[in-house]
């Protein structure tokens, strides 16, 4: 058995936690050691599996790479999306890699986003299920619900199938809340998680008797992929082609051999501030304090401060989320409507939906902590024996103060050694590159200065993490 865990998205109604280029899944949002995709591989640990392998946004490859290293799972599979198309392509590519791999694995395919508190229990329905994926059928798993939702879509159980499992009667979408309260007494639904398993052969199957078209440009686009590090890159112009399509749309709904294992352990797709005061642990008036908070007559409300002291006086049911550059106010019932802020931050192409004021990049980190019109000041911190690429801007000059540790500097055709308290300067249009040589993590002050000092103004020469290709003035984002 293989997962396949899916840690796409940039989870928008999660802002100003949630960015872009730093979602919700990479945060440790519910647990304060892990991220929910470091919690989605940790909680399979007593499964008969081999290592998991992840689909991700080409934009968060480091990210991935990086938490997985963490768990000590660096030779995991990472296959790159180029561009986002829903679930049915995604588990369409993982499915045509593991049958050409294997001889044809059961695939269990997860989000790296979900909360799952009784983790035995989740482990226990993931045993259930496999005798039902490996003779042939493709498996939902359907969560107990536990109120009249209407944020979910619904799998109606029909007929018991085998030892734990029920035929589906069918897929519903997200109800009124006068059907969801009928669906809740009924005792037949369970909220549609997004959770399945099937043999990749079996999906791919269905795959092609409903849409063949997908299957089509995703073999179209494996078929040409590239082994980059552990990185998979699929054809680009191949995947744009393909159509847009959920599993559920896709396959589930349509197949005669879906079956339903139901589900009761905690689950929570963490999909707004609400949703994770819900699953926190409150004090004695209901409320949520993450980090330096002080509240007085404060009640149900989920305060998350990351940088200073936030103090709340007199406040009922809201949400309150302090991070560098931003700060959200928000009451409870509203936190759906995240997701707008985050539509007019893109509209008035402001950086603060885009990612934190620190950056990670796969060399270490750097925080912006002051700039104006014609300058910027970075506090960038270099892991041991890291390099960044050998590069060069057109537009700004940098000058470097070493803080802590040993910096090699390549300055045009000089290569020199700067240490604490020590600095050099980089003239506008100087090829250079910067190097930590050493065993301890390098700390430098770099101060910018020029008439245009955005991250697309970098010509990469050469460059340790696959990156010297991408400057693509289409794509900004991706020259990370």
């Amino acid at each position: 058995m293989i997962p396949i865990i899916m840690s796409g998205g940039t989870g928008s109604r999660l802002w100003p936690l949630s960015r872009q280029l730093n979602p919700k899944q990479f945060l440790p949002l519910a647990e304060a050691s892990f991220s929910m995709l470091q919690a989605t591989i940790l909680r399979l640990k007593g499964l008969d599996i081999e290592l998991p392998r992840l689909i991700c946004n080409e934009e968060h490859r480091f990210l991935a790479a990086e938490q997985l290293r963490k768990l000590g799972m660096e030779k995991a599979s990472i296959l790159l999306e180029p561009v986002g198309r829903n679930t049915a392509p995604a588990v369409a590519l993982a499915a045509l890699q593991a049958v050409a791999d294997d001889e044809d694995p059961v695939l269990l395919v997860l989000a790296a986003d979900h909360l799952i508190k009784d983790e035995s229990g989740f482990r226990a329905r993931v045993k259930t299920a496999l005798p039902f994926a490996e003779a042939g059928k493709l498996v939902s798993f359907g969560i107990v619900p536990t109120h009249p939702e209407t944020g979910y879509g619904y799998v109606q159980k029909g007929t018991p199938e085998g030892e734990g499992g029920f035929q589906v009667q069918s897929f519903v979408e997200k109800p009124d809340l006068e059907t969801a309260k009928e669906y809740l007494a009924s005792g037949d639904f369970l909220w549609n998680s997004g959770m399945f398993m099937f043999r990749a052969s079996r999906y791919l199957e269905e795959l092609e008797k409903f849409r063949p078209d997908i299957l089509k440009a995703c073999r179209q686009a494996i078929a040409v992929s590239e082994q980059d590090m552990h990185f998979t890159r699929i054809d680009r112009e191949a995947f744009e082609a393909c159509p847009e399509d959920s599993i559920d749309y896709a396959v589930m709904e349509k197949t005669t051999d879906a079956v339903v294992v139901p589900l009761d352990v905690g689950w929570s797709d963490i999909g707004s501030w609400a949703a994770l005061w819900e699953v926190s642990a409150k004090d004695e008036h209901d409320n949520v304090y993450k980090g330096d908070v002080i509240g007085h007559e404060t009640r149900r409300t989920y305060v998350h401060a990351e940088h200073r002291l936030v103090a709340t006086v007199g406040l009922e049911d809201l949400v309150i989320v302090e991070t560098k550059d931003a700060v959200l106010v928000a009451h409870k019932s509203q936190t759906q409507e995240v997701k707008r802020i985050v539509e007019q931050l893109k509209l008035e192409q402001r950086c603060e939906y885009l990612n934190h004021r620190e950056v990670y990049r796969p060399w270490g980190v750097y925080d912006s902590i002051d700039n104006g019109q014609r300058y910027q000041v970075k506090r960038i911190t270099v892991k041991p024996g890291a390099k960044l690429s050998v590069q060069m801007h057109h537009h700004r000059a940098e000058h470097w103060i070493v803080v802590s540790g040993t910096a090699r500097v390549t300055n045009g055709d000089e290569t020199y050694m700067v240490t604490e308290n020590q600095s050099t300067y980089i003239p506008i249009g100087q090829v250079h590159s910067l190097e930590n040589p050493g065993i301890i993590p390098l700390e430098l002050i770099e101060v910018q200065s020029g008439s245009y000092l955005g991250e697309d103004d970098i010509i990469r020469f050469s460059d340790n993490y696959g990156r010297a290709t991408e400057a693509s003035p289409k794509n900004p984002a991706t020259k990370i």
